[in-house]
């Protein structure tokens, strides 16, 4: 039995994404700026795609700018922000539980002369408003903060944390990375106060390589990428249409029966939390019910280095996370667990389970079975 529980890092495609991403590569493969037919019939998946997500958001389809997937998205909303805001200051305010794809554009703005202020979270893995009140300035151009933490699923009160800045400075521009929350919420960006909201292809069953920027009209952000003016002069370059058309397949199946796709995670989630609870040395960091996300759960296994477990997992056919995929490339001890107090010793023994649409409780009980076997040896091996 295989059981796949890392959707969090990446997610199968929907069948109905393949069919779209074929047919765009293969049949109507020609380029959207081409000026002939089959150009034009290119064009049309792009448009119908933009309409499709903008409907998912209830916003202008004018205000959906595709991209290369959440990193970019990220790194355009900040540094675009902050480079296009700079005359009113150069203040910048973000969270201690942001993805790298936030901190490092963060890191480079600082290098710029930005001053960036991270604000501490709770054991739950949120801010504190009245910190975050009194971190707002003057100077304040633009402030970052995610909606669903990717390790722990902490659920950021984005309304809240939008009413706060815009009573203090109206012209502060609010940021929300939802690479983790879109598909799993209904997102309203005006209702919400949102000026900015990356999104992931890959997270919700789309393709990888692929995503888009919500910006709020008459917001202002600078484009990082020049050439031939694509997309209104603001990211040139052939658009990616295999990609965009199946992100729009995606973003409209994911908001079909939304409410039962949300629920059937949810019972995953707090399936698999009950579970844990009947195994000895493990610590949930994650909150039950509607207290964090959907799909995702964060438990630590004392006694246990979390790599060993993952790969004793992966033997047996289940593939699970050590933190965040996109974090590979610089390991290290997760912000995200010190912020919210983990343990020292169980830092290094957390893993992450995240759950797709095509998950099962059957894949949860192999996994528990699994584990029960597992650890013992696991800790007795560790002993020795």
């Amino acid at each position: 039995m295989e059981a796949y529980f890392d959707n969090s890092a990446t997610t199968r495609v929907l069948d109905s994404v393949k069919e779209i991403v074929v047919r765009t590569m293969t049949e109507d493969y020609a380029n959207p700026a081409a000026r002939h037919r089959l150009g034009m019939q290119a064009e049309q998946y792009i448009r119908t795609a933009r309409f499709e997500i903008a409907r998912t958001l209830k916003v202008q389809e004018k205000e959906i700018l595709f991209t290369s997937g959440g990193s970019e998205s990220n790194n355009l909303a900040l540094i675009g922000g902050a480079l296009a805001n700079q005359r009113r200051g150069k203040h910048l305010i973000s969270t201690g539980i942001e993805h790298p794809s936030v901190y490092r554009p963060l890191e480079y703005l600082a290098e710029l002369g930005f001053e960036i202020t991270f604000l501490p979270v709770n054991q739950d893995g949120h801010i504190s408003l009245a910190k975050l009140q009194d971190s707002l300035r003057e100077d304040t151009i633009l402030v970052s903060v995610m909606y669903v933490n990717n390790e722990v699923g902490a659920v950021e009160p984005v309304e809240e944390i939008s009413r706060v800045i815009k009573e203090k400075n109206p012209h502060t521009i609010f940021h929300v990375d939802a690479i983790q929350a879109y598909g799993k919420y209904v997102i309203r960006p005006k209702k919400q106060g949102i000026d900015l909201l990356s999104v992931s292809g890959h997270k919700i069953h789309g393709p990888k390589g692929v995503g888009f920027l919500y910006i709020r009209d008459g917001v202002k952000v600078k484009p990082m990428i020049y050439g031939g003016g694509q997309q209104n002069d603001m990211r040139s370059g052939t658009e990616n249409v295999p990609g965009v058309a199946g992100l729009g397949v995606a973003a409209k199946e994911m908001y079909t029966d939304h409410e039962a796709k949300a629920a059937h995670l949810l019972e995953l989630k707090d399936y698999l939390t009950d579970r844990l609870g009947e195994l000895e040395g493990v610590t949930v960091n994650s909150k039950k019910g509607r207290e964090s996300a959907p799909q995702i759960v964060s438990a630590s296994f004392e006694g246990v280095r979390s790599e060993v477990l993952l790969h004793a997992l992966e033997e047996k056919g289940i593939y699970v996370s050590s933190g965040s995929a996109c974090s590979a490339h610089h390991p290290g001890i997760s912000g995200t667990l010190k912020g919210i107090g983990v343990a020292p010793k169980l830092l290094d023994a957390t893993i992450r389970f995240s759950f797709g649409i095509f998950n099962t409780r059957e894949e949860i009980d192999y996994c528990m079975d699994t584990l029960k076997g597992l650890l013992p040896v696991l800790r007795k091996y560790r002993r020795g």
